[in-house]
This record gives structure tokens, sequence and C-alpha cells, in this order.
């Protein structure tokens, strides 16, 4: 017997979560993501008719459609649960064309037996709400999606195949937004080369309550105070010179207490997790890269444990605050648990507000071990997830901030202070118990004795390069991306060699990367830049409330691209990638190898090719051991490109480890 009501969700898992709440009438199929798309090997979208695309269904996605197809004949109702962004919105218009053309409808999407539904978390409640309030398939959403895709083919299927002629690689590609976070990693590169540190001298004094002054049990008698002011002026140390001039006064000086202040602090919670704030955490607390955040995120949502995961909201909803408090309040008591409820700002300017923060959809004893059945990863995942969302309903963290100024004689002012806790509020969720410095118990006027004098020679420091946190903080302050494209887009630029990551997993551009940019900076500036970047992501918010059409935006963008591409052309040189020599010889011609960049990254090859092909790989030895057999530590990498240490003799030795061996 047919099924009365066919759901069509983009994944199995989503299906299978889904299936918990929902009755034997219901037919649960997945479409696997996107069901057509533009073509892969040509541009697809029609130039000269209003830039029109031409969409198709893969072929590796043909079956699927036959299966929707038929199962959509037989149900009496169909419903498109695709996620709630705009790409989950195309792909419901995608599956409503294909559906309804099969059954020779028109193109509306409110007609017939096919409607849209939407939810921000997998949860009974939520599926159950969403089925109460169909709707038709928001167009807007779709056009805005269609713009982003239809813009960036332009630019990749235009631009990358003059990479290809002008360097001579094929594999190479140009992007609108990838290129521009070349822009900055390369930029970035450069100052960082381009400093010059200037000397600087900090002056710290050891001093000490007299020796005639009773303390209490446990009482510190001395404080490193810090030189910050010269005859009323902020302390600037140039040289050494400078630094003994003063070093020689401030010992004849005589030292007395000029202030003591304590004041109360108040240190509230970071909002809960949007999509960019948890990337950067999971880079900064586990190295993780933005691409694995988001898949394990992706698996979270799927499985019913977390809301959606793409979002730039921080709103939370009513019943989720409600929850909250109840369980801070029985978990902690009343005094963590704030008289309202903690409302944050939305600080992105096209954040949709319908959306929520990233939060966990269950809170309870128990409830976060859900995550670790699925992994350890998932697990932690969820913890920090969980932890960010009660932290920000729960009061503040209260300190007390203590001061104390020293004056010797009229013309230097030293100062030190501390903080320490009163009440620990959100904090107690870390369960890292603040350290505690105490200062010792002085009073105005309080004569101090001078133990010893720390002069340290110091140097400005260039900004610091790149890593995932604070690009992806970089591109979201710029304007530039979306929640959904931060992860591929820092993928793509590693998978592409433009970049790299050193030990410390910053961003070091290769010498390919930099001709890349300089290429198309010198050439295609008026794009391949911030400015213009931000400025587009604003005309697709535009289109997706409705205020400007997509083909228009379009076509103002293509006119003076289209004479950058003819120009750049007809009248710039091919460019090389320079190869690096390495003194090694080739063992078949004597040659000299250097260091050469292909599709899979660096390699050596013979200096003579073509007249010699002979190459190799790179084999980078770390300073250490194999703990198995003593043999030499070399980095390797997966198929996907993923990094990690192996042994040398594999395979007689197979140690293996994701993690530098200690």
């Amino acid at each position: 017997m047919a099924q009365n009501t066919l759901i069509i969700v983009e994944s199995p898992t989503k299906a299978r979560t889904l299936s918990r709440f929902l009755g034997s009438g219901f037919r649960i199929e997945a479409s696997m993501g996107h069901v057509r798309d533009l073509p892969e090997k040509k541009l697809g979208i029609d130039i000269n008719d209003g830039f029109i695309p031409s969409y198709e269904v893969p072929a590796k996605k043909r079956d699927i459609v036959s299966k929707l197809r038929r199962a959509a004949q037989v149900a009496k109702q169909v419903i498109l649960a695709t996620d709630p962004d705009r790409e989950g919105e195309a792909i419901a218009w995608h599956i409503h064309y294909l559906l309804t053309r099969a059954q020779k409808r028109t193109d509306r999407t409110d007609e017939g037996n096919v409607s849209r539904i939407v939810f921000h978390e997998i949860t009974k409640s939520a599926i159950e709400s969403a089925l109460q309030n169909p709707h038709g398939i928001d167009l807007r959403m779709v056009d805005a999606q269609q713009g982003r895709r239809v813009l960036d083919r332009l630019v990749g299927y235009k631009l990358s195949p003059l990479l290809w002629y002008k360097t001579g690689k094929n594999w190479l590609s140009a992007g609108r937004v990838q290129s521009v976070a070349v822009r900055l990693i390369v930029e970035r590169e450069r100052e960082i080369k381009a400093f010059i540190p200037e000397e600087f001298w900090e002056i710290s004094a050891l001093v000490a309550v007299k020796k005639d002054k009773k303390l209490s049990s446990g009482e510190p008698d001395t404080c490193t105070v810090k030189l910050v002011k010269i005859e009323g002026k902020t302390a600037e140390v140039k040289n050494k010179e400078h630094a003994d001039q003063i070093i020689a006064e401030l010992t004849k000086a005589a030292y007395r207490v000029s202030k003591v202040e304590k004041s109360p602090v108040f240190r509230h919670a970071a909002p809960p997790f949007i999509t960019s704030s948890l990337q950067r955490t999971a880079a900064t607390n586990f190295g993780w890269p933005a691409r694995k955040t988001m898949t394990i995120a992706q698996n979270l949502y799927e499985e019913g444990l977390i809301t959606y995961h793409r979002t730039d909201s921080v709103q939370l909803s009513n019943e989720a605050l409600s929850k909250a408090r109840s369980f801070i309040l029985a978990q902690y008591g009343k005094d963590y648990l704030p008289a309202k409820p903690n409302f944050y700002k939305t600080t992105s300017k096209v954040a949709q507000e319908a959306h929520e923060a990233i939060r966990p959809t269950q809170i309870g004893k128990g409830k976060s071990e859900a995550g670790y059945k699925l992994g350890k990863d998932h697990g932690r995942l969820l913890d920090i997830i969980t932890k960010r969302f009660l932290a920000s309903q729960m009061v503040d963290q209260r300190l007390e901030r203590t001061t104390i100024e020293v004056a010797a004689d009229r013309k230097y002012l030293l100062r030190t202070s501390c903080e320490n806790e009163v009440f620990p509020g959100w904090r107690i969720l870390y369960e890292r118990k603040a350290e505690e410095t105490v200062l010792p118990d002085v009073a105005v006027d309080e004569a101090l004795d001078l133990l010893k004098l720390v002069p340290e020679q110091k140097f400005t420091q260039p900004s610091a390069r790149y890593n995932e946190a604070s690009l992806i903080k970089a591109l979201e302050q710029a304007g530039i991306g979306r929640p959904s494209t931060y992860a591929p887009i820092i993928h793509t630029i590693q998978l592409r060699h433009y970049v790299e990551k050193n030990e410390s997993k910053a961003f070091v551009p290769t010498d390919l990367g930099i001709l890349v940019n300089d290429f198309l900076v010198e050439h295609f500036n008026d794009i391949i830049n911030v400015a213009f970047t931000a400025e587009m992501e604003d005309k697709l918010d535009d289109i997706a409330k409705g205020t400007i059409v997509w083909i228009e935006v379009i076509k103002k963008f293509w006119t003076p691209f289209e004479k950058m591409l003819l120009v750049s052309r007809s009248s710039v040189e091919r460019v090389k990638v320079p190869d690096k020599k390495t003194g090694e010889k080739c063992p078949e011609d004597g040659g000299e190898l250097v260091e050469k960049i292909g599709r899979y990254g660096k390699f050596l090859a013979c200096s003579n090719f073509p007249t010699c092909k002979f190459t190799k790989p790179i084999v980078v030895k770390i300073d250490k051991k194999c703990p198995t057999c003593g043999g030499d530590i070399i980095v390797r990498k997966t198929k996907k490109g993923r990094k990690f240490f192996g042994c040398s003799n594999y395979p007689t030795c197979t140690f293996a480890s994701w993690q530098k061996p200690k």
C-alpha cells in the first residue's frame, strides 16, 4: 500500500532522524544534495540571452531523480524539507522543477501537491510545527543562490583558463572569494617581510614594604611595578642609553605609594555560537580545519543534536531560553541565574533573524553523551556548543581589580594591578579555577624600599600570519563570504597549493600563490579586492530581500569584466613559477635537481626537462625518530591532502600519527 506523504531531504542521516518522529504515513527520501546543477565541463550560461543558466541532472544523480519521481507519482502530498538557507531553498526549487515537469505541471512553487517546510532543528516539536505551516518556495532566496552561482561560474570559468594559458598549468583556479583570501595572506606575508623592528625598553622595579611593618601570616611583602609614565607622559624608552639614564635616577629615587584602588569588574559571557565563531573556536581549541568542524557539525545537526549550523544570528528561541534557565537553576542554583534572559546583538548586518544561534536541542543529565556515541570529536564539539549556550544565559563572572601606583620621586610613575575572582558566574562551566594574585596591603603615602631594577630590551613585532581562526575572522569582518563558504574557501586555496601551513599551523603563501595573486591583482584589481567582493555580497543579500533583480547585477558586472579578459589575454606575457635549485644532482644525466610544483604538490625534477624526465617526491624529515623501529620520521599526505607523520621504513614499519611525535 502506498504511503500518503513523501518528504524529501538532502541526506540519508537526516532522513533517518526524521523517521524517528514521524509515523508510517510518511515516506522519507534523500536527494543526496543538488539534483540539478550547471554542467561540469562547459560554462552553462547563455551570456547573449540574459545570462540564463542551463541546468542539467548530473549522471550520478539520474537514478536518484528517477526514484524521487516514482515516489512522487504515488504520493498524495510531496513535502520539500531541505535545509533552511539559500542553498537548501535552491535544492528544493530544483527538486520541485523536476517533479512538476514530470507531472506536466508549470514551474509555480505553490501549486499541486508539492509544498515546502522549514525547520532549524530536527526535533519532534520542530517537525510537527513545520508540518502545520507549509508554504511555497522562497524565490528570492533561490534568485540569490542563482546569482551567486552564476557570478562565481563566470569568474571561475573565465579567469581559470586565462591562468592556464598564462602559466601553462591547467589545474589552477581563480575565484571571486578564494582569490581575495589568497590576496590577504600574500599581503600579510609581505608586511611581515618588509617589517623593520623597532627597539624599546621596559623597566620594572621590585619593591618591598618597610622592614618594620607588621605583616599577617602569608601576606606578601614585595611586588613588581612597571614604569608607565615619565613626567606625566606615557613612558617611551627607545634605546639602552635612555634606559641606563632612567635606571641611574630610579636607583637613587625615593619610592612612595601614590594610589591604591579597588574596583569591581564584570566579565560577560560570549554570545552563543554562530558558524564563524564555532569554526574559530574549534580551530583554536582543537586545531581543527574549518572543513572538519563543519562536517562534524553537519553530523550533529542531522542526528538531531544541535540546531542548524550555518547561521549568522545569535538569537535564541523562547523555548530554548526557558530550557536553559530551568537547567541552570536546577544544576547551579539561583545565584547563577540572571533575573531575566540575556540577549545579544547580532553583529552581522545580513544575518537572518528568523534563524537561531547554534545550540544543543536537548539539555540535561547525560544529553551531552549522545555526541560521544557518534565519536570523540563529535562529543567534544557538542560539549563546547552546550557550554557556550548555557554560559550565555548565566550571570557575569565577578572580579575585583586592585591597582597600586608607586611614585619614584616626582618624575616617575610605576604601576601594578591584578584581578581576583569574587564569584565565578558562567565561568563555573569551564571547570578552571582562576589564578589568585595577591598584592601587599599598602596605603597611600606609604614608603617602600627598592630591592631591584629590571630593564628589558624588546622589539616591536609584525602582525601575525593568518591561521584558520584569524583568516575566518578577517573574511567575516570584511563582509566576504557567508557561513557556508568559509570552509570550502580555505580548503580550495590549500588544494591548489596557493598557500600551505607551517609548523605553527599558520598560512604561508607558496611561490605559485604569490605569482597567481600578483597576476590577478595587476590585471583584475577591480574584482580581486576586498571592497568589490564585500559589495557583491551585499548585492546578493539585496537579491534575497527582493530589492534588486539578480540578472541586472550580473549584467553590470559582466561588461567591465569582459573588457579586462580581452585586454589581459592579448597583452599580458606568459609567466612561470621559478624553480628552486636544490644542489642535488640528477641520477640519470647529472643535471641539477630543482623543486617544482604540480597538481599534487611539490616534487623534484631534473633541470634538463624535457630531455631528461627524471622526477622524485620531496621527502621532509623531522628531528624525531620512529618510536617503533628507530627509523626517520617523514611528513606524508593522505589521498585527500591531509598531512600526517609516518616512518620512512614503511611498509616494513607501519608507524603513523596525525600528531608530530614527541
